[in-house]
């Protein structure tokens, strides 16, 4: 067991993977001699070679076409998209050709591939560097998408996408490569090394896909969160003396409805929490299944804490992060209501 970051937890898992199995490649813009961007692939070039760990050019549709490729005929591509906001060239690759090449060939042909890409704000990256587009994949069938909030989950539930046999689009918070952030961006880092999800056993091991964890335990309303948020939630509940259950996904598709169901019929008030924009914004979907599940539970109505429905402002970043404040503010409403 050794205290990892994030980005190193990610990288120990790639390491894992590519010793176990030789089917397994990662690629993407900078991943081999750099390292990556945020070095989640630091070393890894060295270790297993140029056939295995290579550099590309920048041309997402590319990366994700000849990862598409690469899966149908047996291999297990690891693709890093530099951001999250880069993807969209290679949107048609994803949802037209890896989401349904199971189904198109009667699984003849499945697309056991990962596309792992940083996501979300908190670092000054204005609109270009900020996004998470977490609920365009949502809303693809065929996908599975996962946001890792730990360095533990980090390297389990990679390990498991880089299993599993259908595409997994893998979204990491960028903010909490370091250390977890609850949206105090006033106070110092808190490092992984001081934070019990920042132990992180040094070989193989998984975290299943689809299985939500409840990150705190409370009966006055239940939070579902992940990535960053999840801290956001907890430092909400914290600050204001609120008894809030807090859920993390981790795996947003295929969704552990089951867990949540059980938690809002215990609560009766439900908050939602998420970075992106609330318009068709994945909470929109959440706060329906939970509607759906649990009317005759709710004592209040659902709330959605969430981006504001702009680009991500540069210079307005910290209104636009959803905040332990306003985040109590919701839980304020729910339980006035």
């Amino acid at each position: 067991m050794s205290a990892m970051t994030m980005s190193a937890a990610l990288r120990s898992a790639m390491d894992v993977m590519l010793e176990r199995d030789d089917r397994v490649v990662v690629f993407g813009e900078d991943v081999g001699y750099f390292g990556g961007v945020f070095r989640c692939t630091d070393g890894l070039q060295r270790k297993y070679g140029t056939n295995r760990v290579f550099d590309t050019p920048i041309a997402e549709g590319g990366i994700i076409g000849i990862a598409v490729g690469m899966g149908a005929y047996g291999l297990r591509p690891v693709a890093e998209i530099q951001f999250a906001d880069y993807v969209y060239p290679g949107l048609d690759q994803i949802i037209s050709e890896a989401a349904r090449l199971r189904y198109r060939s009667s699984a003849q042909f499945t697309a056991p591939l990962v596309v792992r890409m940083p996501c979300g704000g908190g670092i000054h990256g204005g609109q270009t560097h900020s996004q998470s587009p977490e609920g365009i994949f949502t809303h693809v069938c065929g996908l599975t998408t996962i946001v890792p909030s730990n360095p533990y989950d980090a390297k389990g539930l990679l390990i498991s996408a880089i299993e599993d046999n259908d595409p997994v689009i893998f979204l990491e918070p960028k903010r909490i490569y370091n250390g977890p952030f609850d949206g105090h961006h006033e106070r110092p880092i808190v490092p992984w090394a001081e934070h019990p999800l920042g132990e992180v056993p040094d070989g193989y091991y998984s975290v299943p896909l689809g299985a939500a964890a409840v990150r705190r335990t409370g009966s006055d309303v239940t939070v579902l969160a992940y990535g960053t948020m999840v801290y956001v939630a907890e430092a909400a509940a914290t600050e204001s003396g609120v008894d809030a259950e807090i859920i993390d996904l981790r795996t947003l598709l295929p969704l552990d409805i089951d867990t949540i169901v059980s938690s809002v019929r215990k609560t009766g008030r439900c908050v939602i929490i998420h970075e992106a924009t609330r318009t068709s914004g994945y909470g929109a979907e959440l706060s329906a299944q939970v509607q759906e599940a649990c009317f005759y539970n709710l004592e209040a109505p659902i709330e959605r804490v969430t981006g504001w429905d702009t680009p991500y402002p540069h210079a307005q970043e910290w209104d636009y992060f959803p905040g332990p404040k306003r985040v109590a503010a919701a839980f304020a409403r729910v339980l006035e209501a």
